[in-house]
């Protein structure tokens, strides 16, 4: 005969205390940073792709540096908020995530490479593809040198506490 307290052991209890609901703005608050920094981070794009010469079938200028320079800043970046400044919410999802995410751009990458290739220039696409993998690379790895030296220095910057001290 099974042990009746055992079969109620999985039952759950209609009466209990659900664990308090997070509010709306809690849950949604992550989403509206994203939201808020992938508009702006668009907007940036936009701008340095309007304010750089472009044709159809050259090198793709604008595209290169946004995402060169966003490659620089999003490893720089990462470390500052890992590394040195205090935990928040909403920084990386409205930085990392929001804004470097909508101001860089695979998808254009892939399209004016494939356009280059459709117009028949195959030493443009090739070296876009090349020069954008070298070019983000060395920018992501500077960005990390950077990231790390800011935080060195502003590490080394503050007093430190007397290990003596706790003693006295």
């Amino acid at each position: 005969m099974p042990d009746p307290d055992l079969s109620t052991r999985t039952l759950v209890d209609p009466f209990s205390r659900r664990p308090p609901r997070r509010r709306l703005a809690e849950r949604l608050g992550p989403v509206a940073a994203v939201a808020v920094g992938g508009a702006l981070g668009g907007s940036a794009r936009y701008a340095v792709a309007e304010a750089l010469p472009h044709d159809d079938t050259g090198m793709p200028w604008a595209t290169l540096l946004v995402n060169v320079s966003g490659a620089f800043v999003l490893a720089a970046l990462l470390v500052l908020v890992l590394d040195l400044w205090p935990p928040r919410r909403y920084v990386r999802p409205f930085l990392a995530t929001g804004f470097l995410g909508a101001y860089t751009t695979f998808s254009s990458l892939a399209v004016e490479v494939d356009q280059r290739l459709a117009d028949g220039a195959i030493g443009t696409a090739t070296s876009y593809l090349a020069l954008t993998l070298v070019a983000g690379l060395g920018a992501a790895w500077s960005g990390l040198l950077v990231g790390h030296a800011v935080v060195r220095r502003n590490t080394s910057e503050r007093p430190r506490p007397d290990p003596h001290e706790e003693n006295r």
